[in-house]
């Protein structure tokens, strides 16, 4: 079902399905409580009417600083539905950051999830004279600044001001003026240099691409998504927000990125939106456990993985056979379902995007029978371009355009993409704009990809991260950090090599895995500072890695590496939120181990 705006979307699914099913899903003492669609439109209706009340009018610019809430999708939605524009921050932001963003697009008010965020926001509101009013979810909130007000009581004061028929009547009349050329939401991007730029997204923008994603992912009302990333990155606002609200589905909170087994255990979901790192750590935890059972059991899982993985490989080929499909049911039986049990046992589809997919771990969990498909985006695209289907799973690859969308790849690699999804621009920056969007309307991605035989895309690397060596070769460096970070002592790796002679890796260790190791060779009384420098530590990891770079070329190899004592972090500043590496930031904090491995000995 196609949609022109959000609002139009929010009161069609609201009026279709009403008290007939569970809209959202949240954590609260211990249990799961529920809001079905109807009541979610009340809330939604009775904040809008009590942000009318309080002054705030179309195309007002909102700040958000809140972690995944029910006050987070109501909040959205009212600020959306009365024509302003919401303008969603990572809550692990500092003040001075938060300020930067919402000085640069003057937010009339700030949303905040709770005490913590208000201070925040408290430190630097003199500064922003735009700034009026300051909303804090949940509990009644006292404070001495008459801008703070809670976001309950608006609820209550829309509530009180209108009767049930005129809330209705002056709700709908603002949804209805509501354009598709209209500013939707400003996305500011976390960039790895300099200040983040606003990106501006439409109704059109961001309706096109639910469209478009929602005919390649067939998501029903009857899924149940278990959403753990932010609702302020894209990725999750598009496919785990707007896309699940779109099909009348369920949205799960979970409670936090810690309690996310648990949780899926407890929903029970089917559908699960996630970057590739968690299924990293998922299946490093696998065979970690494996690896403590017995022999037999070792060979057991080991031979269901390999059947599970020819079985896939054939299958993709059209060339499955009676004995590949039988050898997969019996390592279903014996394997693979205590796997899917873990995962709720009703887990269809998981859909990964934000990052590059390593294509071991994406052949690991296809192999299992649980489906990983890879999408690619881009904040500016709304964030979808391409995405693998169930029926057309090139692993290693992003997929084919969604239909909507045009993708060319130009003469120097650089994937391109055109469509009703891509940003109207950066906001205040005609230059950076300009930088970005070509005069024929084409999006310069930034990324190198090329087509398989099967028409999919596969990217090869950032296009300002590719290296050169010394010796004039052309080196990636994603996929030779993909291939190193498969090693179980391994939690991030960076790869190191512009201009340079060799290849060297800074590796930020898997600390688990770290300390076992440490106690299989007689040091668990070292520290961290001892054991990342220790001669056996190091030879150990070094012959892990040589293991998994043997097939690649000379000039590839990581020939020095140094283990990091203190692991990369979003709080360190060396991780986004969404956990890339900064590689800026990280070469510039490690210069020094850097030039000491371009040293002798």
């Amino acid at each position: 079902m196609a949609f022109s705006t959000i609002p139009e979307m929010f009161l069609t699914i609201t009026e279709k399905f009403k008290a007939q099913k569970t809209a959202m899903m949240y954590k609260k003492d211990g249990i799961y409580l529920s809001f079905n669609h109807s009541e979610i439109r009340e809330k939604v209706e009775c904040l809008a009417i009590g942000l009318l009340d309080l002054g705030i009018h179309s195309n007002d610019r909102i700040g958000f600083v809140s972690e995944n809430r029910w006050e987070w999708m109501v909040a959205s939605f009212a600020i959306t539905c009365i024509g302003a524009v919401d303008v969603p921050v990572f809550p692990t932001l500092s003040a001075k950051q938060e300020e930067y963003i919402f000085g640069n697009c003057d937010v009339a008010a700030i949303v905040v999830s709770n005490k913590f965020q208000l201070q925040k926001v408290l430190q630097f509101k003199d500064s922003i004279p735009s700034i009026r009013h300051i909303i804090v979810m949940g509990d009644e909130v006292h404070s001495s600044d008459l801008s703070v007000k809670s976001l309950s009581s608006l609820i209550k004061r829309g509530s009180e001001i209108r009767s049930a028929e005129e809330r209705k009547t002056i709700f709908e009349e603002h949804c209805l003026k509501v354009q598709t050329d209209d500013l939707l939401t400003l996305i500011y991007t976390s960039g790895t240099t300099g200040n983040p730029k606003g990106v501006i997204l439409t109704h059109k923008n961001i309706c096109s691409n639910i469209e478009g994603a929602l005919e390649r992912i067939k998501f029903t009302s009857e899924d149940i998504l278990l959403s753990y990333l932010p609702w302020c990155h894209a990725f999750e606002r598009t496919a785990g927000f707007y896309c699940i609200f779109a099909t009348g589905a369920t949205v799960a909170l979970a409670e936090s990125l810690e309690t996310v087994a648990a949780n899926i255990r407890e929903v029970q979901p089917t559908l699960l939106t996630t970057v590739p790192r968690l299924l990293e750590v998922v299946k490093k935890k696998i065979y970690s456990e494996i690896e403590k059972s017995s022999t037999a059991k070792q060979k057991v899982f080991n031979w269901a993985i390999d059947a599970g993985k020819n079985y896939f490989n054939k299958k993709f080929e059209g060339k499955s056979s009676i004995y590949s499909s039988a050898k997969n049911i019996i390592a279903d039986k014996l394997v693979f379902s205590k796997l899917k049990e873990k995962l709720g046992g009703r887990m269809k589809l998981i859909l990964s995007g934000g990052a590059a997919l390593p294509e071991e771990i994406a052949l690991f969990f296809n192999a299992a029978g649980l489906t990983v498909i890879q999408g690619y985006g881009l904040t500016e695209a709304s964030p979808v371009v391409t995405i693998n289907s169930e029926d057309d799973n090139e692993i290693g690859t992003i997929g084919k355009p969604i239909f909507n969308v045009e993708v060319k790849i130009a003469a120097d690699g650089e994937i391109l993409a055109r469509g009703p999804n891509i940003m109207k621009g950066y906001w205040n920056d005609f230059v950076a704009t300009r930088d970005s969007i070509n005069s024929e309307g084409w999006l310069l991605t930034g990324d190198i990809g090329t087509y398989t035989k099967k028409g999919n895309i596969k990217i090869t690397d950032r296009k300002k991260n590719l290296f050169v060596s010394s010796g004039g070769k052309n080196i990636a460096p994603q996929p030779i950090e993909n291939l190193i970070s498969q090693s179980k002592y391994v939690d991030h790796v960076l790869l190191v090599g512009d201009r340079r002679e060799y290849c060297t890796a800074l590796i930020s260790p898997n600390i688990a895995e770290l300390n076992n190791l440490a106690q299989k060779l007689g040091l668990e009384d070292m520290d961290i500072k001892e054991l990342v420098t220790d001669k056996k530590i190091v030879y150990e990891i070094h012959k892990d890695i040589d293991t998994l770079q043997k097939d690649l070329a000379k000039f590839e190899r990581v020939r020095r590496f140094q283990i990091l004592s203190i692991p990369l972090s979003v709080d360190g500043g060396e991780l986004s939120p969404k956990m890339n590496i900064k590689r800026h930031v990280v070469e510039k904090k490690y210069e020094d181990l850097i030039e000491a491995m371009y040293g002798e000995g």
